[in-house]
Parts: structure tokens; C-alpha cells; sequence
């Protein structure tokens, strides 16, 4: 295939020297399990920081903190469907059926309780078996010498000849080439990665930029292709204007996807593609053109990931613009998922360790000071591995080893600012129980 000559050409020297792993589908960690006796998806602050064994050290009569945490949630339950659904689709070879119900989804805009839209769920499976496999053969430490690593990509390619005018296909088969090339990329700095690495990331990016040219993302109504020519740019690199053009056409098509707001406030950095005026212009635009829809709630989502990685990005921030949108975006969501990502980015994504940058850690603890009336006015229920990944900074090349101890790790995070949020109740001695209206107090 013409492809397969384009991207051989500097692959050749690493060609079959990566083993193909039996891929297995990525699992959500399974929660912590409560002592028996109590209501098994409900977590206890006192169910944490004793081991086993150790004698009770007496304390004064003071209440707990008791808060649902069902597991799987909704949303993971939901999106596990969906990504099974389409990986189900792939490995059968039924594709015209998985592009019909991409399309279906994507034409009514179908999404999860939290947001997600399913048609990017059926599109990651699809493509859930080629990219797991490349990137477990680029992670692993002695790989088969025999085994080729290019197969799985060369079998979705032969997909898209027999489908050729296909968006939804043209759209899978980008995005794998484009999850490979961050494979062999990786997150560190441009001056860190080998050359060899980087120029099978170039080839790759440059096979998607061929695949999606015959397409237009207006023309065909089509949010997950203009999801793949945002993320085609963003490797490829452009000018702000093009980065911006780009996800104005994502934006305008599913505007109510927050993703798309927060990968162009994260695009619009100045270590990527932008600048911090250029991203506070954006991020008004965005709060303007969408204020039917988020009030200023778009501003918030603009900035949501920016901040959180570049200091003088947060330093700049319109403070009470960004907790106005904050509040927007509570008024117009109720979902518990959206309420723990919230909560869990104002209390552990910015109410983490002082930068040491007086107007930064200032506007990080306001913005930190904001998780009190999220947790009391809007959260019935947990979601740890929010809050685990929200203590990380939502690092998108974060490898979880063990997912029952991150999943546990962002409980204790979750129920140790809990108890300091409630710390003047729970010292009076009455217990702080969630329920679906909130948190309520009950008499020890």
C-alpha cells in the first residue's frame, strides 16, 4: 500500500523488533470495599488510616462523614457500553454498521449523563485493539524481535479502501495513526525525544493529514471529524488563527461538548500554539458565542486545564469572570460526574502545593475555596477516580499501574476535604450523611 511505503521509510530500522501483546481491555479500578456490615457502596471517613491490627487510640465523641460511591458510576458504566460496543463492532469486521451508529449518535448529538459524547466512546473502541497493542509493544522492555508493529494499522487502512468516502471511517482510522504517533512520542519535550521517535511521529501525522484532506467536518455534519482535524493540527502544529479556526468548527458543531472548550484553552498556551492574550480573547469569544448554552460557562472551560498547567496563565486569569462561569456551568449541569469534576479540580488540582508564585497561589486559593459550596450545595454521591486523577492535574499521559490503589487514593483524598469542610459539624459530634438532596446532618 502507498501509506505503508510512506511510513516505512522511517520505521524501517525499528520494524519487528516490538511484540504484540494479547491486548486486554482497559478496567476501571473497583473501590475500596467498606467493612461489613455497612451499606456496600456507601464510604465511612473512619473506613481509612488504621491498619489492621492496630489498637483504637481513643479520641474525643466526634461524627463521621458517610457519602455514597457507587461502582461502577453511571457515567463509567455508561461509556464502558459504548467503547465495548464499538470494540465489539471492529473485531466482528461489521464497520458499515459501526459507521451507521456513529453516525446516528453523532447526527443527535447523543451523550453520556456526563457529557461524553457516545460517538467518540464507539469510534476509541473501534480503534481500542490496533492502538493498545502499539502502544503496550512501545512501553514494554523486551519485545519479540518477530513481531511486526505496524499490522494493526495496516488492517484498519485495508477498512478504509473498502470504505473510501466514509467519514466516520476516515475519521478512526486518523485517529488511530494519531494515538500511535503519541505512542511513539510520548509527553516529555521535543529536545528529549530520539529522532528516530519523532520522525515515525511525523510520518504518522502526516499519513492522518492525507486520510482526512477529502473530507470537510461542516459539510458533513460530523463533530468526531472535526474532532480529528483539531487533534491533526495540534500535532502538526499551525498558527493561532488556524488552531482557533479549527475548533470554532468542533465548538460550532457540538457545543455542548466541554472537551472541545478545554483542549482549545489547553492548544492556545504559548508552549503549544498560542498565547496567553490570544487565549483570553478565545475564551471570552467562546463565553459570547455560547452563552445561550453556558452562560459564561464557556470562559471556565476555556481555561479549566490551561491554568491548572501554566502559572502565568493562572496568574492572568479574570478571577471573578472564571467563578462566575463556575457557577454557570452548576446551574446548568446537575449530573454527578460533572459536580465531582468540578469539586475535585477546585479542591485538589488548584488546592495543591503552593507554587511559590504570589499571584498564581492566589488565585488558586480562591478558586480552591470554591470546592466548599460545591460539596455542600450539589454533591450527593463520589466518583474517586475523579479525584484521583484531578490530584494529578488530569495528566493525560498518566499510566495508572494499579487502579484499586488510585481509585482508593482519590477516596481518602475526597473524604480528608470533606472532613475539613465539615470539620465545625463532625466536631459537635453529629454525622454528615449524603443523600440525594445533599449532604444532611444526623445526630451520632
Amino acid at each position: 500500500m502507498a501509506f505503508a511505503e510512506r511510513l516505512m521509510a522511517p520505521l524501517v530500522q525499528l520494524r519487528g523488533r516490538f511484540a504484540r501483546p494479547q491486548l486486554k481491555l482497559a478496567q476501571d479500578g473497583v473501590l475500596q470495599v467498606p467493612p461489613p456490615g455497612r451499606h456496600p457502596h456507601t464510604l465511612h471517613d473512619t473506613d481509612f488510616g488504621q491498619s489492621e491490627g492496630q489498637c483504637p487510640v481513643p479520641a474525643p465523641r466526634r461524627g463521621h462523614v458517610s457519602i455514597p460511591s457507587p461502582d461502577p458510576t453511571a457515567e463509567d458504566r455508561a461509556c464502558d457500553t459504548h467503547r465495548a460496543r464499538g470494540l465489539k463492532l471492529a473485531r466482528l469486521d461489521d464497520w458499515a454498521r459501526l459507521s451507521a451508529e456513529i453516525s446516528r449518535t453523532s447526527r443527535a448529538r447523543q451523550k453520556t449523563l456526563g457529557g461524553t459524547p457516545v460517538a467518540e466512546l464507539l469510534a476509541f473502541g473501534a480503534r481500542a485493539d490496533v492502538v493498545g497493542a502499539a502502544e503496550h509493544a512501545l512501553l514494554s522492555g523486551r519485545p519479540d524481535p518477530k513481531a511486526p508493529l505496524l499490522d494493526g494499522i495496516e488492517a484498519l487502512e485495508q477498512v478504509l479502501v473498502e470504505y473510501p468516502e466514509d467519514p466516520v471511517i476516515a475519521a478512526i482510522v486518523a485517529h488511530a495513526h494519531m494515538d500511535i504517533a503519541w505512542a511513539w512520542r510520548g509527553t516529555g519535550w521535543e529536545v528529549e525525544v530520539p529522532v528516530r521517535n519523532r520522525e515515525a511521529f511525523a510520518a504518522h501525522f502526516d499519513r492522518a493529514g492525507d486520510i482526512l484532506m477529502p473530507f470537510d467536518a461542516k459539510g458533513t455534519d460530523c463533530p468526531l471529524l472535526a474532532a480529528a482535524f483539531c487533534a491533526l493540527i495540534t500535532g502538526r502544529g499551525g498558527s493561532p488563527r488556524e488552531v482557533v479556526s479549527r475548533y470554532e468548527t468542533w465548538m460550532e458543531l457540538d457545543p455542548r461538548n466541554p472537551r472541545a472548550y478545554r483542549a482549545m484553552g489547553m492548544h492556545l498556551l504559548p508552549r503549544w500554539h498560542g498565547s496567553y492574550d490570544r487565549l483570553e480573547l478565545e475564551a471570552r469569544r467562546a463565553a459570547g458565542r455560547s452563552y445561550d448554552l453556558w452562560g459564561t460557562g464557556a470562559y471556565t472551560w476555556v481555561m479549566f486545564d490551561a491554568i491548572a498547567q501554566d502559572s502565568e496563565a493562572c496568574a492572568r486569569l479574570d478571577l471573578d469572570f472564571f467563578l462566575e462561569g463556575l457557577s454557570d456551568i452548576l446551574k446548568r449541569t446537575h449530573d454527578q460526574h460533572t459536580v465531582n469534576l468540578l469539586a475535585a479540580y477546585c479542591a485538589s488540582t488548584m488546592g495543591a502545593t503552593p507554587t511559590g508564585h504570589d499571584e498564581t497561589d492566589y488565585i488558586r486559593i480562591q478558586i480552591a475555596a470554591a470546592a466548599d459550596g460545591i460539596v455542600r450545595d450539589h454533591l450527593s454521591e463520589l466518583h474517586p477516580m475523579l479525584w484521583a486523577h484531578a490530584a494529578r492535574g488530569f495528566d493525560n499521559g498518566l499510566r495508572v499501574r494499579c487502579p484499586d490503589m488510585f481509585a482508593a487514593s482519590g477516596q481518602a483524598d475526597a473524604l480528608r476535604y470533606m472532613n475539613q469542610v465539615f470539620r465545625r459539624e463532625l466536631a459537635t459530634g453529629k454525622s454528615v450523611v449524603f443523600t440525594e438532596d445533599g449532604p444532611e446532618l444526623q445526630s451520632a
